[in-house]
């Protein structure tokens, strides 16, 4: 799937993963406190929901994703908000991008479900960027999604687990301080369906 797939999907008025912010982010990255600035990147952020909840919470975000499309809706929805001028977009490719507003006190990674290798590669990136003192939170359907959840891919090799981001981190200089699969729940037009959902919270040292 590249950009032009994306474009499409987003291409209708409908958010189509809703406005609102996922659980998870507001879980882990609510508590996080900096003393300094408060940067922050959202890679593969799509139409922004989590990236202007962030900025509701005093956040200089940058949403990363390779649909402009989304990039605009997300735009226009921080402006709704009344946040825009804390809200800025970065159109390119996970795995390739560079930062508007480097280095960050948060990075973020939400639902990016690419092989395995590109997944690495990109959180590898992410991470560089993350200064000392600094958290990296993601989120992804699970690869044990594939036993009875709802929603997501069902290529394993696009679902992470614990092992696969515990790799992908290895040498970054950065401590896990939570990485687990939960309970999550997929909003759709029907409501909230389950889901099994990883979830991760890093911090570099000092």
């Amino acid at each position: 799937m590249d950009s032009n797939y994306w474009d499409e999907k987003y291409s209708t008025e409908e958010f189509i993963y809703t406005k609102i912010e996922n659980r998870f982010v507001v879980e882990l990255c609510g508590p996080i406190q900096v003393t300094g600035g408060k940067r922050a990147i959202e890679l593969a952020g799509g139409e922004g929901r989590n990236s202007v909840w962030l900025a509701k919470q005093g956040w200089h975000i940058e949403n990363v994703d390779f649909s402009q499309r989304a990039l605009d809706k997300y735009l226009a929805f921080a402006k709704e908000e009344g946040v825009a001028d804390l809200c800025s977009a970065n159109c390119a490719d996970a795995t390739l991008f560079e930062p508007l507003v480097s280095p960050v006190e948060l990075a973020v990674i939400g639902y990016l479900q690419i092989p395995e290798a590109q997944l690495e590669t990109a959180t590898r990136r992410l991470a560089s960027f993350v200064v000392p003192g600094g958290h990296l939170m993601g989120v992804w359907h699970s690869r044990d999604n594939l036993a009875g959840g709802f929603g997501g891919p069902r290529d394993p090799d696009v679902l992470p687990n614990v092992e696969t981001i515990t790799k992908a981190l290895d040498g970054t200089g950065l401590t896990i301080e939570v990485l687990e699969n939960r309970e999550g729940q997929i909003h759709t037009k029907e409501g909230l369906k389950p889901s099994t959902t990883l979830v991760l919270l890093a911090k570099r040292g000092a």
